[in-house]
């Protein structure tokens, strides 16, 4: 006979019951039972709760009609396997457990392989899981690194690329006492006056004469606009020294700060910082006609600090320039002139307000 059959506990037997038991025969059963093995009554055996579920489910299968006949038909047939294995002779008993043995083997070892291979299985997903993660970190990490690489590069390419230059970039501002310099109240003196540090344009200059207090000098305020941005940058180094014509005169950048392209001639090294350029004086107009083709430190001017890429106003469609008084005048000239007439008339309200702020 099977261990199957020897293990598997009929519901007849958990009840103590024969196949022809009544059904009121089975609720006294059961109720004897599950006062006996129920797990309030048995709270130090582990296994009264097993018991009593398989007492609670052999109940219930008899008191079903289709289930308890598939049941008594499967108990009929086992008692007619019993029957006939009890009148087997001894040889024949050795030779049906030795088959139901090697079929239970071979269950059994149908049982491990199909184990086995799903062990296989989940191992090979688990390396597949972990080259995927592997992968796609390896993939983050090379994206992140040309993302750095990228904004590097752009970082780079920002800080080399010069700043483009403003509207006032070029021009300064002056201011000096009246009675000091009486010479310097028109365009034409000013413009003889920096004409030393570069080229001035001399449509562009604005004087205002601030109107003096009581017991007090007169004070000039005047807007000069360099053709390139060196000439702006000599005046401004200048201001105030007696050896370059400036005594008593005050020279600022007109917007009042550094333009961003000084700042950014100093830091890429093309231009010299303020402490070695206090001390250097204004070229003279020889020395700036010579610069371009001296390659000596002797034949150098004495603002050789200043690159020689700074930006060509006189180039730009926009550069002062003066406005030749003829009939027919084109669209562009006509354009050009009221630009210029514009600019003159802003620059003229912010000095004023700047001045009715000083007071």
């Amino acid at each position: 006979m099977s261990s199957a059959d020897v293990d598997e506990v009929s519901p007849y037997e958990l009840l103590g019951l024969s196949l022809e038991a009544t059904d009121a025969e089975i609720r006294t059963a059961y109720r004897q039972r599950s006062l006996k093995v129920h797990p309030d009554r048995n709270r130090g055996n582990p296994d009264a709760a097993r018991k009593f579920h398989e007492l609670n489910q052999a109940y219930e299968l008899l008191l079903d009609p289709l289930r308890r006949m598939a049941l008594d038909a499967k108990q009929r047939v086992k008692e007619a396997r019993k029957a006939r294995f009890a009148s087997y002779d001894a040889k024949r008993k050795g030779l049906v457990e030795e088959l139901e043995a090697s079929e239970r083997a071979f269950k059994k070892a149908k049982l491990e392989k199909e184990g086995e291979e799903r062990a296989r299985w989940l191992e090979n997903e688990r390396i597949m899981d972990e080259g995927r993660r592997l992968r796609e970190e390896r993939e983050r990490a090379l994206r992140k690194r040309e993302e750095e690489l990228l904004t590097a590069e752009k970082a780079n390419a920002s800080e080399n690329e010069p700043p483009a230059v403003g509207t006032l970039d070029t021009t300064v501002r002056l201011k000096y006492q009246l009675p000091a310099h009486p010479e310097l109240t028109t365009p034409s003196a000013l413009s003889t006056l920096l004409s030393p540090f570069g080229s001035v344009d001399d449509s562009a200059i604005v004087i205002s004469l601030k109107p003096s207090p009581p017991k007090k000098p007169k004070r000039v305020t005047a807007l000069v606009a360099f053709k390139q941005i060196g000439g702006a940058f000599a005046a401004v180094c200048s201001s105030g020294r007696s050896e370059n014509g400036l005594t008593s005169i005050e020279v600022d950048w007109a917007e009042g700060k550094e333009p961003e392209l000084i700042g950014w001639l100093i830091k890429m090294g093309k231009l010299a910082p303020p402490s070695s350029r206090s001390t250097q004086s204004p070229p003279s107009a020889n020395q700036r006609q010579d610069a371009p083709s001296s390659t000596t430190a002797a034949s150098a001017p004495l603002f050789s600090s200043f690159p020689s890429t700074f930006p060509d106003l006189d180039a730009l469609p926009n550069a002062s320039a003066a406005t030749p008084a003829v009939p027919g005048l084109d669209y562009e000239s006509l354009t050009l002139m009221r630009l210029r007439q514009a600019e003159r008339t802003r620059m003229e309200k912010e000095i004023r307000e700047r001045e009715a702020a000083e007071e």
